[in-house]
């Protein structure tokens, strides 16, 4: 398996050191130690956990070169539609406002064997994609390719970065303009397997399912996703549920505004966790009965039979949920 860094699970509290917009409603933070001092070492495609200002717990990929030891950089898209974490984060967070977060394992991190890297990156999916650049510049002398989707060039992220001369010839960046007739065609990217090439593909549902589909050909374990959680469209369509505990027939409620992972949470039962966007398997859970809504990138059409990611994943209309734990 590839490399991960060994996790904190350990709140500390960090500064916002900066705060720009670096897209429409997209805020770039860099939080550092209040005494300037080293932070933990990351790896590209890591991650922090955030408790926002709304006092919920959020997941941020790092952005910044992982070389650096004195700040993390993350940023968040200001989702109106959510559950109050990004607005908060948007609206409330401030510079030298102090922000308790921690470091998680990282599910998605680049393979240590692969000779050469396919990025493709949707929307607010960018940000683990620029720590992955500059370890990619690195560890394999720019062998990498990026597509980069977004709807026009004022949501487009980082984008003096990725027309910088050093690395302009190894970008493509896309705009559809909203029209779902020009999205990019990936097809001639993927119809044929490189070998050695992995793929590293993080961003809205539409465009990882696409990927998806387009890639199932390609050597097992060379296809990576991460995604940012639930979109708003699957939101709409959430309904509240019941889920029960096998081992002590404990109810634990689901309002359709938390995830099965809050809820539990909130009920101080244990769940390993780690992207919360259904991409890593961390929080993989065994479904003893109920019919499931499957929102995951993990799990086999025989394992959806048996098992659950409940970061993401919910009980389908008029069904409760029995977990084994």
């Amino acid at each position: 398996m590839h490399h991960t860094e060994t996790p904190s699970r350990t709140w500390f509290n960090l500064q916002v050191v900066s705060k720009q917009s670096v897209a429409q409603d997209i805020i770039a933070f860099e939080l550092a130690l209040a005494d300037g001092g080293d932070l933990p070492v990351f790896t590209a495609g890591a991650h922090i956990q955030v408790l926002t200002p709304s006092g919920v717990q959020r997941n941020y990929s790092l952005y910044n070169d992982p070389a650096e030891r004195h700040r993390y950089c993350i940023a968040v898209k200001r989702d109106a539609a959510g559950r109050g974490g990004s607005v908060s984060m948007a609206d409330s967070l401030q510079i030298g406002h102090t922000l308790p977060v921690r470091n998680l394992d990282n599910a998605f991190a680049l393979h240590p064997r692969a000779k050469r890297f396919l990025f493709i990156a949707g929307g607010i999916g960018i940000t683990p994609m620029m720590a992955m650049l500059q370890e990619a510049q690195v560890s394999h002398a720019g062998a990498f390719k990026l597509v980069y989707c977004t709807r026009n060039q004022g949501s487009t992220a980082f984008a003096d970065t990725l027309i910088a001369p050093h690395i302009r010839s190894k970008v493509t960046l896309h705009h559809d303009h909203g029209d779902p007739s020009a999205a990019f065609d990936f097809w001639p990217l993927l119809e044929k397997p490189v070998a050695g090439t992995h793929i590293y593909c993080c961003g809205p549902r539409k465009l990882m399912e696409a990927v998806k589909d387009m890639s199932g050909h390609w050597p097992f374990g060379s296809v990576h996703f991460e995604s940012f959680g639930v979109d708003a469209a699957l939101r709409q369509t959430n309904r509240a549920f019941d889920i029960t505990l096998q081992s002590t027939g404990q109810t634990v409620h689901v309002d359709a505004h938390t995830s099965m992972l809050d809820a539990l949470r909130a009920q101080h039962i244990p769940v390993r966790s780690s992207c919360e966007s259904g991409t890593c398997g961390s929080c993989k859970t065994v479904l003893v009965s109920g019919a499931c809504e499957h929102r995951d990138y993990v799990l086999s059409e025989q394992e959806t039979q048996t098992h659950v990611m409940v970061c993401v994943s919910r009980a389908a209309a008029g069904s409760s949920l029995v977990l084994g734990l």
